[in-house]
């Protein structure tokens, strides 16, 4: 079967049954489609003041500035970057006049950021200025799955989750 994509490009699909996942461990999908993208290049949060937030996720994550984004511009920061020191992990920061829709009813995309101790990431995320939004994973009747959600300054939400 071949169908035609809203910008002309061919798309070909297989007959095979809807159960049968075209993502299954060790299968190419079905599909064919020509396109460049092939990396998640960086999530990047909308906010009000992008540097504040950059500083309250550097601190957090103990994460650097990327290269010539360690100094405030004196017109405001546009967009900032951090950067894992560890790994090619990064994290933007742009500038959005957007208002962030609170947690469980419109929130759309959160980060989930691990921690070796959930306590001790709860205490730097809350000295930091994050809010918690549920108890403890006790508390919260899911002891088995470790987690935390909270706000970021920004009221974006993120999740702690212990690394197991």
């Amino acid at each position: 079967m071949v169908l035609s994509a809203h910008d002309g490009r061919a798309l070909t699909f297989s007959t095979r049954s809807r159960r049968e996942s075209p993502w299954a461990p060790g299968r190419v999908p079905s599909y064919r489609l020509s396109m460049t993208i092939r990396h998640l290049r960086q999530p990047t949060v909308d906010c009000a003041e992008p540097r504040e937030l950059a500083e309250f996720y550097r601190q957090l994550l103990g994460w650097e500035y990327a290269p010539g984004h360690e100094e405030p511009d004196p017109d405001g920061d546009e967009f900032l970057l951090l950067v894992d020191p560890e790994r090619k992990a990064r994290l933007g920061f742009q500038r959005s006049d957007a208002t962030v829709p609170p947690w469980r009813v419109g929130a759309r995309v959160h980060l989930d950021l691990e921690v070796t101790d959930l306590a001790v990431g709860h205490d730097d995320a809350v000295r930091l200025g994050a809010r918690p939004l549920t108890g403890t994973p006790e508390e919260e009747g899911h002891a088995d799955d470790p987690f935390r959600v909270y706000e970021d300054p920004s009221g974006h939400p993120f999740c702690l989750c212990l690394d197991r």
